[in-house]
């Protein structure tokens, strides 16, 4: 059963391609720690293989009540019951048709970096959330540009109404920072997912109780 709300805070993006029985762990070990939105990446998967993950996957993620959102294929979203899909620029030029096919649940998020008119009609044509960064100077994705923390908080103070995902370089360091700046999310990869498991539900822990702690914008 999708839910329409996600919680505010973590939002952890599951390293793309590695083998389940790993993705699994991580991915439980990151909701041991209190996480409680999780997305998966899996483009260089056929989409048997990834319908196969994605669907163990939402398995996992409804015994710990958290959100699962699938990246870029709306199809394997909905095929494996997904809660959302999340979609670049290029990826929904026809929000407005896609949101028209998926229940009033179903949770779209669309990537805009740093691009506010896009990301003002991606949210008048039906997105729930929307996505700025790099944020920060990132190793997942050395190659787009970083807008840094004002233009983040700006941002967040154009678009005071909407729920805002920031993106890039984000760690136990400067999560607080984001929190401040009006996000109502923190995306993270290496800097949740990097280690062993026990070292994942650390961070998670770590990482959950300093934006639950932080004052909001």
């Amino acid at each position: 059963m999708a839910q329409k709300e996600m919680t505010s805070g973590i939002y952890g993006i599951l390293p793309a391609d590695v083998e389940t029985e790993l993705l699994l762990e991580k991915a439980e070990a990151a909701m041991l720690g209190g996480v409680r939105i999780l997305q998966l990446r899996d483009k260089k998967q056929g989409f048997k293989r990834g319908l196969k993950r994605a669907k163990v996957l939402r398995k996992l993620t409804q015994k710990y009540n958290a959100t699962l959102i699938i990246n870029d294929s709306m199809q394997l979203a909905l095929e494996s019951g997904a809660d959302g899909v999340h979609l670049g620029k290029d990826d929904a030029p026809e929000l407005a048709k896609l949101r028209s096919q998926t229940s009033d649940d179903f949770i779209i998020g669309i990537t805009a970096r740093a691009d506010a008119q896009y990301a003002k009609s991606a949210l008048r044509y039906g997105a729930d959330y929307i996505s700025f960064g790099a944020v920060f100077a990132s190793t997942t994705k050395a190659d787009v540009p970083v807008i840094g923390l004002p233009r983040l908080a700006k941002a967040c103070s154009m678009f005071p109404d909407a729920k805002v995902c920031a993106i890039g370089g984000i760690n136990l360091d400067n999560i607080v920072m984001i929190k401040a700046a009006g996000a109502t999310y923190a995306a993270v990869v290496s800097s949740l997912f990097d280690g062993t498991t026990s070292d994942i539900q650390n961070n998670a822990e770590n990482m959950v109780t300093l934006w639950n702690n932080a004052p909001s914008a």
